[in-house]
């Protein structure tokens, strides 16, 4: 008869260490499972510590002992969560010139497929096939797929190590083929300028903090390619993306509470960059550009819940910035992005999203209703800009999320996917409330409250509260 006993609690060995900040010495028995080494590590994992390696195999091991009774259990609740996900689904496609692009999973795919179609439907092309990515791989993440503006190439993104440094690589979408072009070490993201040769992306530097804009050109060595931009400030951050004309390329850097942006233009991507607003500390801002003229989301000048203001691209500073949608203590302005004739911006009020849309030629504004008391909602262009359609993702405790076409002149909305629940739920079977409650110190706090349409509300029932907040001694009466 075998026995297997279960190992005894892993108990890390002591060694102590100690270092001096700020003139105080502070001692540590456990320093030495922090590896030195740890920006070797991320890249290669096999460099890690020998006696750090062991100790965690062994707290793995322990681990897995003591739960090795809740196997079954384990399996029942997994099976349970894929019960509600539907494994076999897809993207909504977004059109963008002559296609359509997307991404879809096949069942028990750990990868996803990027693909697209003819615009007004035809034959799939897969574009990108992360199950064939992973062949041969122990770990995979695919940071980015981006297509070239004329839908001739693609450059995506891969990360073998789980180190999150990212290699962007380049495919003809006409031939298969992967051009020679390969740039290691990167965050992730790539931004396509107007010529369909030129590429920007982030590079990381040892603390694996986005610190460098570079420029590529297809064809030419990685070691030819040109810094645009350098983050000096090691509390700061540096991202790259586009406004939704695609007419700039914006670098954004930035810390929790301050932000500052260049912009190239993307029909000329060797031009310097041009300064919107030096960083002010506390000033967040960030841009749309607006037929010539650049539209900033900005808390300047006391504006807490922010405000949309406008400045001509040729003179963009915070001297010439002129109110568009003035702040109104109270609506948080979260998020905006221009289209040809309109502006849309997604709003928070009373604790709710609200989505706005306003007619750039006229003024005017309105906001997409919805009939439920409390709901998410999620606001998003796709790949155009002269279009009259935004894309919105609807939610809330009883209805699973919904996506729409919106247009945004006719206020017609089309349903385009309503998310599957394989294992079944039927919305009408419960209620979603909103409530206000009133705290200590007079404040109005939102409740959402979702319940069967069954339920007793005499006080019999169980409840479930979860609550959040940032001042526990406000307390709030229920």
């Amino acid at each position: 008869m075998t026995i297997s006993a279960t190992p005894a609690a892993p108990a890390a060995a002591k060694k102590p260490t100690s270092e001096t900040r700020h003139g105080r010495t502070r001692s540590d028995d456990y320093g030495w499972l922090r590896a030195d080494n740890w920006q070797q590590v991320m890249r290669e994992p096999e460099t890690l510590d020998p006696d750090i390696r062991s100790y965690l195999e062994a707290e793995n091991a322990y681990t897995e002992a003591q739960l090795a009774d809740t196997k079954a259990l384990q399996e029942k609740i997994f099976g349970e969560i894929k019960g509600r996900i539907k494994e076999d689904d897809s993207s909504v496609p977004s059109p963008d010139g002559p296609y359509a692009y997307y991404s879809r999973w096949d069942t028990g795919a750990e990868y996803p497929l990027y693909c697209r179609q003819p615009r007004d439907g035809g034959d799939e092309i897969v574009i990108l096939d992360g199950p064939k990515l992973a062949e041969g791989e122990s770990y995979l993440k695919i940071g980015d797929a981006s297509h070239s503006r004329d839908h001739k190439l693609l450059a995506y993104s891969v990360d073998v190590a789980g180190s999150e440094y990212f290699t962007v690589s380049i495919k003809n979408l006409k031939t298969g083929d992967k051009l020679a072009d390969e740039i290691p070490d990167t965050s992730g993201g790539v931004v396509w300028a107007a010529d369909n040769t030129t590429l920007f992306y982030t590079v990381l530097d040892g603390n694996h903090r986005p610190h460098k804009v570079m420029r590529h050109v297809l064809g030419t060595p990685v070691s030819d390619d040109v810094c645009v931009y350098e983050e000096t400030d090691p509390g700061f951050f540096v991202g790259v993306g586009q406004t939704q004309s695609g007419r700039l390329i914006l670098i954004d850097s930035h810390d929790h509470q301050t932000s500052e942006i260049r912009f190239v233009p993307a029909n000329a991507p060797d031009t310097a960059p041009v300064l919107i607003a030096e960083r002010d500390e506390g000033h967040e801002y960030d841009v749309e550009e607006w037929e010539g003229r650049l539209v900033i989301r900005t808390n300047a000048a006391n504006a807490e819940d922010f405000k949309l203001v406008e400045a001509p691209l040729d003179a963009p500073g915070r001297e010439n910035w002129k109110d568009l949608v003035p702040h109104a203590p109270g609506t948080l302005v979260q998020a905006h992005f221009a289209l040809k004739g309109h502006l849309a911006r997604l709003e928070r009020h009373g604790g709710l999203p609200r989505a706005i849309i306003r007619d750039m030629a006229t003024g005017d504004e309105h906001a997409i209703a919805f009939d439920e008391e409390a709901y998410s909602l999620g606001l998003a262009a796709g790949y155009e800009y002269d279009t009259t359609k935004v894309r919105f993702t609807y939610s809330s405790m009883t209805t699973p999320a919904e996506q729409y076409d919106y247009d945004m002149a006719s206020r017609e909305r089309v349903l385009l996917k309503r998310q599957e629940v394989p294992s079944g739920h039927n919305s009408a079977d419960y209620v979603t409330r909103r409530l206000m409650a009133t705290a200590n110190h007079g404040e109005q706090v939102p409740v959402s409250i979702v319940h069967h349409k069954d339920t007793p509300l005499d006080g019999s029932a169980p409840c479930l509260l979860y609550g959040y907040g940032a001042d526990p001694s406000s307390g709030v009466s229920l």
